[in-house]
């Protein structure tokens, strides 16, 4: 297979005789010649090496391996076109990245004033579970973190900061308490999130750590709280954002606040940016 010969006029060619289902309505509707459709299409099947369509005086009908290629071409020309789309409407579009729980309980809030200060941008929270929320994966435009992450590689402003919890099962009897003591903890098992979670061992004294059973999400983390067997410590935003049943959250009274950055780019930052930030930062400091 010449895979590098593989062209999206081959592939739009086949989408189209499919559709239009003869080479002269194809033609037509792609505005090229007849003659055009049939060596776009010839070239793609050795390309392939298999034959993508029956052909009869009449129809034209996929093959076998013609129904899983179309299906395949149809996924590849869409993912295409938002490449376009993306590029050339420029900036008109907003994607900010969160690995657990976006703006927790300020979520609501900055969308409503962002729709209404910001119309024309139009805003997608995007959950994305690595250590960057996606912006080094190329997912989002800016990025919500709550981890360390390397400074001299991203471009960040500190937006806030949020107070922690304890995640309990429901039946646990710390639940019929206000609140707990960081120390307290060491009596327990703890979960923790090896990829996106804020909570670390360095928390505790060594020689006062609790015990550790890992997960690797925040649906798992949630479900070995809910057992019982662990306890977890997050961010108030895990509160606000994963109300789940069987599980309870109540404050640390002595744990240290997790900062809450937003990162971007260096070279080419989206032009939102700033107004990201101050959003964000206003909606920080009226939670005190």
């Amino acid at each position: 297979m010449e895979g590098k010969d593989l062209e999206l006029r081959h592939l739009r060619c086949l989408v189209a005789i499919a559709d239009a289902g003869t080479f002269t309505d194809a033609a037509i509707a792609l505005g090229v010649s007849q003659a055009a459709v049939s060596r776009n299409l010839l070239a793609l099947e050795r390309i392939l090496g298999v034959r993508l369509l029956h052909r009869t005086s009449r129809t034209v009908t996929p093959t076998a391996a013609g129904v899983h290629v179309l299906a395949r071409t149809r996924h590849l020309l869409g993912e295409a076109d938002a490449l376009v789309a993306r590029a050339t409407t420029g900036h008109t579009r907003l994607h900010l990245g969160h690995a657990w729980s976006a703006m927790g309980g300020h979520t609501t809030e900055f969308q409503r004033r962002w729709h209404t200060q910001h119309p024309d941008v139009e805003l997608h929270l995007v959950r994305h579970n690595t250590p960057t929320s996606g912006l080094a994966e190329g997912r989002c435009d800016l990025a919500l973190v709550r981890l360390p992450f390397d400074t001299r590689r991203w471009a960040h402003a500190l937006v806030g900061q949020e107070s922690r919890v304890i995640a309990l099962a429901s039946d646990d009897p710390w639940a019929r308490r206000r609140s707990i003591r960081l120390a307290e903890i060491r009596e327990r098992t703890l979960v923790l999130d090896r990829r996106t979670g804020t909570t670390t061992l360095d928390l505790w004294p060594e020689g006062e750590r609790p015990a550790v059973e890992y997960t690797h999400d925040i649906d798992d983390w949630l479900a070995a709280i809910a057992t019982g067997r662990c306890v977890g410590v997050t961010p108030r935003s895990t509160a606000t954002q994963y109300r789940r049943d069987g599980i309870v959250y109540r404050p640390l009274r002595d744990a240290p606040p997790v900062p809450v950055h937003l990162l971007w780019r260096h070279p080419d930052p989206h032009p939102a940016t700033q107004a990201v930030v101050d959003l964000l930062m206003g909606l920080y400091r009226e939670d005190g």
